[in-house]
């Protein structure tokens, strides 16, 4: 019998049932409030009033009408430049012990977050209410004793001048608490390795020796993790080696376009839980089963603010015009594609961190991603979001039986008129004419803007298939494989070209 598995289980379900917590509005009134309070006196609290916003009788109101929208150049040319060069209580009290690199998905300079140490409180506080949710879903005892394997970026974080620099789930599993050590893997050793082939590898090698129960990380990345470790030990599939995994937490993008390949990796089902993780903080975590919805962590160190995603919002480089409309939560609805805009314990206000999401369940704040601020296609009107892009290549996979877990578009111009362009991961060979009527017809049938622009001056698509392993290698080459590492959906022709050279030279 799993005794400890018992306890922890019996623990988790206590703690469910006894913690209360206020609604989602009241709880971000708080944060908000909390926020003001402690940055009062730092150099953007006083220059932006805080003082002031704090006594007035709508502080969200004024709040929003005083401070401006912040991208993250418009916040390093202000602001954060005084923080990598290691002044005190710029936007935040003190200074951060470490900075997140992240090139995200548009360019190979690193931008440098600060990450605080009441950032690194806030995320495990967040941790630590996901592993509650557990008690949610339906596992047994015995899955609380089994080992995680967690597998983000390097652990071994760079020194530049007083601070530490790396990827935010290396800076996350680098402050693991000591009690979770022993479930922990790769462990410290191996998480250290900076190179990830070599980091895999290992993995691969030491995999007989662990008893894991749940994975966490990228789809991509953790589906080449699990191809490695079945290729190197000669198995038919994942559980026959890890024959307890039940659990699979997935982050940083949708998990859906993976599905098909994933599975297949498996020998039975396992539990799917989403979580948003990003290198601006812990932002949101699949609470309950029944949903792909994740709930906002509104309690925790980080005040949202929500936009509408309309094209006379949005400028060409992804941020946001000042005079922009902006909602809180308490004014949002649902099914509505929003830019997320937060304010957090790091010291990022009215920041974009470039993520457009929807509101699935208002009330319980339960959200999901629906792309990118700059993976908004919107030449000759088109109006394609990521989320419209995706309907549609769930309808190719569906009705030609094939995964397509990768893809990039551009908008290009040939003979004086626009085609969509597009290149799709798969190993399928289907004749790519075919594909692109089938995608044309189920992207007019996911968005009518798509479908006028089709009517007009829009015309025609064109798709190339390329084996998944090219996406994989374009990352490698601009920035690096594994961590937070996440392919550009939709580039710009000068980009595109590079990638279409790219993607001829690697082929076989």
């Amino acid at each position: 019998m799993a005794v400890l598995g018992s306890i922890i289980k019996s623990a988790i379900d206590l703690r469910d049932n006894l913690v209360t917590e206020d609604s989602p509005v009241e709880a971000q009134q708080n944060v908000l409030k909390n926020l003001l309070e402690k940055a009062q006196n730092t150099s953007f609290g006083k220059y932006y009033g805080f003082k002031k916003i704090l006594k007035a009788k709508d502080t969200a109101t004024h709040f929003a009408e005083t401070v401006s929208f912040h991208d993250y150049n418009k916040m390093t040319n202000e602001w954060w430049h005084r923080v990598h060069e290691g002044f005190e209580d710029i936007t935040w009290p003190g200074k951060p012990d470490y900075f997140a690199l992240s090139s995200g998905t548009t360019g190979k300079t690193s931008k440098r977050i600060p990450v605080t140490k009441d950032m690194i409180e806030a995320i495990r506080k967040t941790g630590i209410k996901q592993v509650g949710a557990l008690a949610n879903f339906d596992l047994p005892p015995d899955f609380f004793e089994k080992e995680i394997m967690m597998l983000g970026s390097s652990t071994d974080l760079e020194k530049r001048d007083e601070f530490h620099e790396g990827e935010i789930s290396g800076i996350s599993a680098s402050n693991i608490p000591f009690w979770f050590r022993g479930y922990y893997k790769p462990g410290e050793e191996i998480a250290k390795i900076a190179d990830w082939d070599q980091r895999v590898q290992t993995i691969a090698e030491r995999a007989h020796e662990w008893d894991i129960g749940a994975l966490s990380g990228i789809p991509s990345w953790m589906e080449l993790m699990m191809k490695k470790v079945i290729e190197h030990n000669n198995l038919e599939t994942i559980h026959d080696i890890w024959p307890n995994l039940q659990v699979y937490t997935s982050g940083g993008v949708a998990f859906q376009p993976y599905e098909k390949s994933f599975n297949k990796l498996l020998a039975r089902p396992i539990t799917v839980i989403d979580t948003y993780l990003a290198s601006e903080g812990f932002i949101a975590f699949q609470q309950r089963p029944g949903t792909t919805a994740m709930k906002l962590v509104t309690d925790n160190g980080i005040y949202f603010e929500f936009v509408p995603f309309k094209p006379e919002y949005v400028n060409k480089d992804g941020s946001i015009a000042q005079d922009a409309p902006v909602l809180n939560l308490s004014e949002v609805e649902k099914d509505t594609d929003y830019v997320l805009v937060m304010s957090s314990v790091s010291g990022a206000w009215r920041y974009l961190i470039g993520d457009t999401i929807a509101f699935t369940d208002v009330e319980k704040a339960e959200i999901i991603i629906t792309g990118r601020t700059k993976f908004f296609l919107n030449v000759v009107g088109s109006q394609l979001s990521v989320n419209k892009m995706e309907t549609a290549l769930r309808e190719l996979e569906q009705q030609f039986d094939i995964e397509l877990p990768e893809f990039t578009i551009a908008a290009v111009k040939k003979n004086g008129e626009f085609y969509h362009h597009w290149y799709l991961g798969t190993t399928a060979t289907i004749e790519e004419s075919k594909l692109s009527e089938v995608l044309d017809t189920a992207l007019q049938k996911a968005n009518k803007n798509y479908k006028v622009a089709r009517g007009k001056a829009l015309r025609g698509v064109k798709v190339t298939t390329v084996p998944p392993s090219t996406f994989h290698e374009w990352n490698a080459k601009n920035k690096k494989k594994g961590g937070q590492v996440k392919m550009e959906k939709v580039m710009d022709e000068e980009k595109f070209k590079e990638w279409e050279d790219f993607a001829a030279s690697i082929q076989p």
